[in-house]
């Protein structure tokens, strides 16, 4: 999955596509590389962002989405918590809804979500987004929440082929809890839903190695080869040549092992 932030203040690339040309620019470049989902996103859920409305975020996302629509064959994913986006969104041509505020308790998007019969990409996360708390067992919280979300969503009419589960690394979690996830998500596949792993460049690695942002390469690629072979299908990220080329050498010596 590429990113395409279409904003000002995204801690990675903020500022560089923020004109729809260049976004959709750069989300081109990023299908040839070899994605196979392109993440369109108009607000920055980075900590310290400020929000955006509605209004402005459409204005940023949809020029972008209809332009690559017509373009492409790979699936354009939605990146946003708020409904009339995903709805503006959906029609404009994405047909996945990335919804970092899974964890609402109103149930607008997923109606939404039920009506076009799109994708959805449940995350973990606090309220508010960036709030640390310090369960005893970060594993088991997020394995509880993913099912209590899939039954939820499930009673909303979304069927669980549209789901995809993402632990929301980074997201209110301490660098040790982000690690504890990592190090345990063969134990969500047992759910029986594809995951999604967002590690790419965040700040957790430079709480970890002191690596500033445009350094973080090297350890977002162990955690994506990793996460392929703990069962992981989606890798959300910055740089996806590089990435590309990581999860399918990691692919090849994952199926020689299991060959016959």
């Amino acid at each position: 999955m590429g990113i395409v932030n279409v904003t000002t203040d995204s801690f990675s690339d903020g500022g560089k596509f923020f004109d729809a040309a260049a976004a959709a620019a750069h989300a081109l470049k990023l299908a040839g590389q070899g994605a196979e989902i392109l993440d369109i996103g108009g607000e920055s859920t980075r900590p310290g962002a400020i929000s955006v409305d509605e209004k402005e975020e459409l204005r940023r996302v949809l020029p972008v989405i209809e332009r690559l629509a017509g373009k492409i064959k790979i699936p354009i994913s939605i990146d946003t918590m708020k409904p009339a986006v995903a709805r503006a969104a959906l029609e404009a041509g994405a047909s996945i809804v990335n919804d970092v505020a899974a964890n609402r308790a109103g149930g607008e998007m997923w109606k939404i979500v039920s009506e076009f019969r799109a994708g959805y990409i449940v995350m973990h996360a606090p309220e508010p987004l960036h709030k640390i708390e310090k369960q005893k067992n970060i594993v088991a919280e997020v394995r509880k929440f993913f099912r209590e979300r899939l039954a939820k969503l499930k009673a909303a009419g979304i069927a669980p082929p549209q789901v995809v589960l993402d632990p929301g690394i980074g997201f209110g979690k301490s660098p040790g809890q982000n690690l504890e996830l990592l190090a345990n998500l063969r134990r969500f596949t047992k759910l029986e839903r594809p995951l999604l792993l967002g590690v790419s460049r965040k700040s957790f690695i430079e709480k970890l190695f002191g690596a500033k942002v445009n350094e973080r390469l090297p350890a977002s690629l162990a955690c994506a080869t990793l996460a392929v072979g703990a069962g992981v299908q989606i890798i959300r990220a910055h740089d996806v040549a590089e990435t590309v080329q990581a999860v399918r050498m990691a692919g090849a010596v994952l199926a020689k092992k299991n060959a016959p």
